[in-house]
């Protein structure tokens, strides 16, 4: 039991590691509209196992990780310790919300993704964009 804890923790320290999470939205804002980027917001759980199978088939690749950082200010946002603002869905974690750098919500998606379906998610968010 103690190794399945401690494997269990290191896997989680390696994720927090590798992107940098915000759990604000609006210190992301200050973020994102100085940096002129949008922003990622991953709405999770604590005890989500589509959480985890989201964050070890996608967020864990270095092609995903580099994408993210580079294009977008990350919020993560765990129903079960952050503030979710009123706007945003509680409920069928994992969600993914992609805004403006105001805040403004311009596409929604919900669901375990794989690295190339989180390509698929934000070629998709990008068309959605203006419209």
């Amino acid at each position: 039991m103690k190794k399945i804890l401690l494997i269990s923790l290191f896997a989680i320290s390696l994720f927090a590691i590798e992107l940098p999470w915000l759990h604000d939205l609006k210190k992301a804002k200050k973020v994102a509209q100085k940096e002129h980027k949008d922003i990622y917001v991953f709405v999770g759980a604590d005890k989500c196992r589509f959480c985890d199978m989201y964050k070890k088939e996608a967020l864990s690749k270095p092609k995903v990780i580099e994408a993210l950082k580079k294009h977008f200010v990350l919020v993560y946002l765990s129903r079960d310790r952050h503030k979710i603002p009123k706007d945003f869905q509680k409920f069928g974690v994992p969600l993914h919300y992609f805004l403006k750098s105001d805040g403004t919500i311009y596409f929604l998606d919900a669901g375990v993704k794989n690295a190339e379906g989180v390509f698929l998610m934000i070629d998709e968010a990008e068309l959605n964009k203006d419209e």
